[in-house]
């Protein structure tokens, strides 16, 4: 039977290419989507066109009952669970820091840390074999913003994705003698539509100048990577990360 991808926030952007690649790579696949019901259901419209197995899950990752509902409707879907993809992340309109409230720190840092670290116990908990299962991969979205730090944009979403980085790191060695794998990806200047909710859609045309490769990335080459992370080709590969920065 073939193996089952989850991939969280999987209605656009990178988390809708990274479907796509699976489901041609033979994937069935499961992605949550928190608000965009129609994008959701169009990504897993256009895989079952093509003739995968794909279903999508409404979730608000940064939510425990609604993460434990997630994984309770993907136990309940034929194939195992081998590969979870926490791609879900949010940021907000672009401010300095001197603008930032708690509360859009809290909003920020649930989805983006807290979401992760949820969805990664209920897989951890499905694959590891010290748990009876058969083992699998952890591919976490971080970012080239991680180590950039993005100042006067979103200091508060690159610090998540440091976070992301610190987990990354530490769940590897955790579960590395248990079958499971995880790793991370760091996209830099992607076009999604990502930039659009922090006020700014032209982003990556207006900072391309500086990647050393003077262009944006495409959703689809940061989905390689996950892909490769995920496959038996990186089965000596833990606690690494892929950069898709261009160079940045």
């Amino acid at each position: 039977m073939q193996p089952m991808m989850l991939i969280t926030g999987g209605s656009r952007g990178i988390g809708a290419a990274t479907a796509r690649l699976a489901a041609a790579r033979g994937y069935r696949v499961c992605i949550s989507y928190r608000r965009r019901r129609d994008q959701a259901q169009a990504v897993v419209a256009e895989l079952r066109s093509a003739g995968a197995e794909a279903w999508a899950v409404q979730a608000d990752v940064g939510c425990e009952a609604e993460v434990q509902n997630l994984f309770a409707e993907l136990d309940r879907l034929p194939g195992e669970l081998r590969v979870l993809v926490n791609n879900a992340g949010i940021l907000e309109s672009q401010a300095r820091l001197e603008q930032i409230d708690a509360a859009r720190l809290e909003r920020v840092l649930r989805t983006n840390v807290i979401g992760s670290f949820l969805c990664a116990r209920e897989a951890v908990l499905r694959m590891s074999t010290r748990h009876g299962g058969r083992g699998g991969a952890i591919v976490n979205l971080s970012s080239g913003a991680a180590r950039l730090g993005a100042p006067n944009e979103y200091v508060d979403y690159a610090a998540s994705k440091g976070a992301i980085d610190s987990m990354t790191i530490g769940l590897a060695k955790e579960v590395a003698d248990e079958g499971i794998r995880v790793n991370g990806v760091r996209p830099g200047l992607i076009y999604t539509e990502i930039h659009a909710d922090g006020g700014e859609p032209g982003r990556v045309d207006r900072l391309k100048g500086a990647v050393p490769m003077q262009r944006g990335g495409r959703p689809e080459e940061v989905a390689e990577a996950v892909l490769w992370l995920a496959s038996d080709a990186a089965a000596y590969t833990t606690g690494s990360f892929i950069e898709v920065t261009g160079g940045r």
